[in-house]
């Protein structure tokens, strides 16, 4: 039995939910979500749950907006890089990313330079794999 099998969904959620209305302006949901830091909005029609709105989402925005912008990558990177190596310990990464409220963490070597990345979906992938499946 591992320390999680006694660990809920409602232990760890977060309840201070960042809600839009699905007539919400894009532009609007997007500044709701950098003011507070979050990757998601959830939309809320009439009390109900109607959908939720996250950043992948405003990747498709971008990509499918006409017309093109044209503006560089360069306006908007960010340049000030968290990064870890291949031999840091999946702790202390998951924590330097939660402490960071970061989701994307580039993996480097002094000599190879950049090797990989590590993501909170690595982290979420591996934390499913090494607990036993519910019965």
């Amino acid at each position: 039995m591992d320390e999680t099998d006694d660990l809920f969904v409602a232990s760890l959620m977060t309840t201070d939910l960042k809600t839009v209305t699905s007539d919400t302006l894009v532009e609007e949901a997007a500044e709701l979500m950098l003011e507070n830091a979050v990757g998601s909005v959830i939309v809320v029609d009439d009390g109900e749950l109607a959908g939720i709105l996250t950043r992948t989402d405003f990747v498709a925005i971008v990509a499918g907006q006409e017309p093109k912008d044209q503006t560089p990558v360069s306006e908007y990177m960010t340049t000030d890089v968290l990064t870890a190596k291949a031999g840091d310990s999946i702790r202390n990464v998951a924590d330097r990313m939660v402490e960071a409220s970061i989701h994307h963490m580039p993996v480097v070597d002094e000599e190879e330079g950049l090797i990989g990345i590590i993501t909170t979906s690595d982290l979420t992938a591996y934390i499913s794999t090494v607990q036993s499946p519910s019965p």
